[in-house]
């Protein structure tokens, strides 16, 4: 595992955590790796709306910054996976407190609206899902009160 810099002064450590994880599909993707590998495609499911694109350069920025494994089988046809690392799994426990955060915000301002929320056993919004059925890949995402997880 390689860890690469990018290059830039960070003023503070949220600062250096942005710009590991900025941008709309990083938490996303650690998101859909935080409960088993996945494959390329499997990860593509799991995070509806990203490009193939956008997907690959995603991966490959936080498999240089230590973050997700990319592990290549010699096989016909040849077959990737992609896992979190320990840093990537430490990096999604610091951002369980944002997600739980991110729910009671959504919570409230529907609450405040006069909405309805409903969340389904096991399936959390937001990165921070940590066990049940909805954490894995082939998980469809949850929509509570109009907004997507995350």
């Amino acid at each position: 595992m390689r860890i690469v810099r990018r290059p830039g002064a960070f003023v503070c450590g949220i600062d250096a955590a942005m710009d590991v994880i900025g941008g709309k599909w990083k938490v996303l993707i650690l998101w859909a790796l935080n409960e088993r590998t996945c494959r390329f495609g499997e990860l593509r499911r799991a995070v509806t709306g990203v490009t193939e694109k956008v997907l690959s350069s995603h991966l490959k920025e936080l498999e240089d910054d230590g973050i997700v494994h990319r592990e290549v089988y010699a096989e016909v046809p040849p077959r990737v996976e992609y896992s979190l690392t320990p840093l990537g799994l430490s990096l999604n426990a610091a951002l369980e407190p944002l997600g739980l955060w991110g729910r009671e915000h959504i919570y409230r301002g529907a609450e405040e609206a006069g909405v309805g929320v409903g969340v389904d056993a096991g399936v959390g919004v937001g990165v921070g899902v940590t066990a049940g059925a909805g954490a894995d890949c082939e998980a469809e995402p949850q929509v509570v009160a109009g907004l997507g997880h995350g």
